[in-house]
């Protein structure tokens, strides 16, 4: 695992878990394949009743970057450089009897990338040599970069992450290799490091930054000291500014709207009331399962974190299902707007958190 980049495999004890893997039948990963497509297809007409409606105060948008919003995404609908997305996960409930339900669309800074990829697939190949995996990240990644090639005029990429995170820098790495791959000449960077020159976003040798890949949240982002030269830039950001609005948890709302009853998505509201008294609730804007709140009745678990001044959301419960201790979350990866597999978080807590163990899968 060292030795692919996965430096971070042993973070808080044990996050990479090969003492134990999940064995899928054909037919599971073909429902996830499937559920994961159409999902990503209703979010993005998610996205469009949003900006067709203007519902832009519901996710806490401030009014000043909604033209940069709309922009974007009129952008990525008409295939222009702009709009380019190149990848998300979705976190899915799946007990291998019943429809996958979404609980939530990471769409904007998606991390576990590298270990999805990369990490167990060169475990496939060690262990069930003979066997499969719902994985086609490392190709699709290439060929995503190699997409943006034809798209755009830009002759380098700027890669960017916090100093101080090893998990986002070694994901960061890898999509960086993943682009050096496809062509890109590339630089990297922490975000403390980008300046600004009046007129355009500079790396530490005040080469112009073209295009800025960011494992930095966009709502961290519009709120920086220099987020409003974003506005004046003609830098192009992936993701782009319109995937503020998937990636935050009132597009769960939203879709709910849109799709009453819909088999792989939960009730979800503004307000707890139509749930009774079992429901989670969650923060429109957070990370890694920080202040969740999952109810039942009088019993109420939490975690800890930072989060919820922008508002919550209320979403009926879809119970992660449970072997021995452990409960399972599936995250499944969309890459140029095509499913490209998935990986397998652990936790002893029925509130998946930035502690829980990826664990590999294969099927037969």
């Amino acid at each position: 695992m060292d030795s692919i980049g996965f430096q971070y495999h042993s973070i808080d004890g044990t996050y990479w878990d090969e003492s134990r893997c999940y064995v899928l039948s054909e037919s599971e990963v073909d429902r996830l394949e499937s559920a994961t497509a159409e999902l990503h297809e209703m979010a993005l007409n998610a996205a469009q009743q949003v900006v067709g409606s203007r519902r832009y105060d519901e996710f806490a948008i401030p009014h000043e970057w909604v033209p940069a919003i709309e922009q974007s995404w009129n952008a990525y609908r008409s295939d222009q450089p702009a709009g380019f997305t190149l990848l998300g996960r979705m976190d899915l409930s799946y007990d291998g009897a019943s429809a996958p339900k979404l609980l939530e669309y990471n769409a904007d800074t998606p991390t576990a990338c590298l270990e999805a990829s990369v990490a167990q697939w060169q475990w496939l190949q060690a262990v069930r040599p003979g066997a499969d995996q719902f994985n086609s990240l490392h190709e699709k990644l290439i060929a995503g970069w190699q997409t943006l090639r034809t798209r755009s005029s830009a002759s380098r990429l700027h890669f960017t992450a916090v100093a101080d995170s090893q998990e986002d820098l070694g994901n960061l790495d890898y999509l960086r290799d993943t682009a050096m791959q496809a062509g890109w000449q590339t630089f990297s960077l922490s975000v403390e490091r980008i300046g600004w020159n009046g007129s355009k976003f500079v790396d530490e040798f005040n080469l112009p930054i073209e295009t800025l890949v960011k494992l930095y949240p966009w709502e961290w982002l519009v709120r920086e000291d220099f987020g409003p030269a974003l506005l004046a830039s003609t830098m192009q950001l992936i993701e782009p500014a319109w995937k503020m609005l998937l990636s935050n948890k009132a597009i769960l709302v939203v879709l709910w709207e849109l799709y009453p009853e819909h088999p792989n998505l939960l009730p979800t509201y503004y307000e707890p009331a139509l749930l009774g008294s079992r429901y989670v609730k969650k923060p429109k804007l957070a990370r890694e399962g920080a202040n969740v709140s999952l109810v039942d009745g009088p019993t109420v678990q939490t975690t800890e974190g930072d989060y919820g001044a922008e508002g919550f959301v209320y979403q009926a419960v879809a119970s992660l299902p449970k072997f021995e201790h452990d409960h399972a979350l599936i995250g499944s990866w969309i890459v140029g707007d095509k499913p490209a597999g998935i990986g397998v978080r652990e936790d002893t807590s029925p509130i998946t958190r930035n502690t829980s163990r990826f664990v590999p899968h294969y099927f037969e």
